[in-house]
């Protein structure tokens, strides 16, 4: 059996939707503003509806709103008639979704939220459409050609579009930056990606702490009961001024040099690296790598030369970041 090609109609396909997002572009108005400003200010919950397809675009786009920090999530609109309906309430927003506007199955939604005067985003083409007259704001999809002429294809990929453009401006109008996204996505590559310092970090007792004058002889005891291959090195005032790491002993050593009547500033290196708690967790393994060490010194803003944690190398490749 001979093997069709096929290419041309995927790129058709493409081509449709392409020539759909263009559309939808040149539709973006001062509505799409105010629906910015009332979702991002909504002190309860964004609710989604559609109906058959749109019904799956609605799933995807409160899932994308939830997860860049505005609470929301999707409702079938064949179930809302038979008691999804008190999922809703009044200070919630609803968005619907509908190309035509006049699903059967809505209808029973917009006399719901209209008689309880809750707040109705639209997303939909046609301007005539019950949907559309019943809103308080209409975001309007632009008129498109589907694949074949029938299947949901172009108006599906807008609607989806602009779900994701309505996520993202109220992510940068509620100023959501990175930490904030990391706390919505603790497993997977992105929570590990996102993870800082301060995550992985040693603290308290188990921070391997010196003072430089104390006899080697004893800090090497710290240094082999603490097990990280280095001790920080703080004198009285808990100010950290060095590091000693077990390569430098091993060194020492080697020159046959009597290393327990020394005291720990007379081995340490001065001025050790560091980092800041807050800093990316991968920012500090490429700082490891450029500068060839296993440990950074970790601080906080308020004093770079107090040291509130150690981080390893082994900590972070442990956490699969790289």
């Amino acid at each position: 059996m001979k093997k069709k090609n096929y290419i041309p109609v995927g790129k058709s396909v493409v081509e449709l939707e392409i020539k759909a997002l263009q559309a939808l572009k040149k539709n973006i108005n001062s509505s799409f503003n105010e629906a910015v400003f009332q979702i991002s200010n909504c002190q309860s919950k964004v609710i989604l509806c559609g109906v058959g397809k749109s019904g799956l675009i609605a799933s995807k786009i409160a899932a994308t709103l939830a997860s860049v920090g505005t609470p929301s999530f999707a409702i079938s609109a064949s179930e809302a008639s038979h008691g999804d309906l008190g999922m809703i309430s009044k200070k919630d927003i609803l968005i619907l979704i509908s190309n035509s506007g006049e699903t059967q199955e809505l209808k029973n939604v917009i006399q719901y939220v209209n008689r309880n005067k809750i707040l109705l985003i639209s997303i939909v083409s046609k301007k005539d459409s019950l949907l559309y007259k019943s809103s308080d704001i209409r975001l309007v999809l632009p008129k498109v050609n589907e694949a074949e002429g029938i299947v949901p294809t172009a108006s599906t990929t807008a609607q989806l579009a602009l779900g994701d453009a309505l996520a993202i401006s109220s992510m940068k109008f509620k100023k959501f930056g990175k930490m904030d996204f990391k706390k919505f996505h603790p497993a997977g590559s992105l929570g590990k990606q996102l993870m800082t310092v301060e995550d992985l970090m040693i603290t308290g007792e188990k921070i391997p702490f010196v003072n430089e004058k104390l006899k080697m002889d004893k800090a090497l005891k710290i240094l082999s009961d603490k097990k990280l291959g280095v001790l920080i090195v703080r004198n009285q005032r808990k100010i950290t001024t060095g590091i000693i790491t077990d390569g430098q002993i091993r060194r020492f050593n080697q020159n046959k040099k009597n290393l327990s009547t020394l005291t720990a500033d007379k081995i340490m290196t001065k001025k050790p690296i560091g980092i800041i708690k807050n800093a990316l967790a991968v920012k500090a393994l490429s700082l490891m790598n450029n500068k060839k060490i296993t440990s950074l010194c970790v601080y906080d803003k308020k004093n770079k030369s107090k040291t509130i944690g150690v981080i390893h190398v082994h900590n972070i490749l442990s956490a699969n970041i790289s």
